[in-house]
């Protein structure tokens, strides 16, 4: 499975973006997906899950409402929109997928290149 991702930008605080990542190969819409993101200095963490149907979703703590996960199967995409950015959600934001929501959380088996959302306060 390959992922890009895309959708970053400089947006001012308070400001959204919806992220996007489109999956390629046959058998795309049969993983689970989800987004990491790394700022600057920092590991990457985990932002939000979706099962391969989109009945089931996870999220971190610290999105607390302001994000969420979603996808379109038809088109292979999953989305991330993010709302009532700060500044400390700038980051280079990656897709992932896996083949159940657990190893999304865990341990991805694809990655994709990143994204960057920069957000300016």
């Amino acid at each position: 499975v390959q992922l890009q991702a895309f959708g970053g930008g400089l947006v001012q605080a308070g400001g959204s973006l919806r992220l996007s990542c489109t999956a390629s190969g046959r058998t795309a819409s049969s993983y689970a997906m989800g987004w990491f993101r790394q700022a600057p200095g920092k590991e990457r963490e985990f932002i939000a899950a979706i099962g391969e149907n989109g009945g089931s979703t996870a999220y971190a703590g610290f999105v607390k409402g302001r994000f969420t996960i979603s996808r379109d199967n038809a088109k292979n995409t999953v989305y991330l929109q993010t709302n009532s950015l700060k500044p400390e959600d700038t980051a280079v934001y990656y897709c992932a997928a896996g083949s159940t929501m657990g190893r999304v959380v865990a341990r991805p088996d694809y990655w994709g290149q990143g994204t960057e959302v920069t957000v300016s306060s």
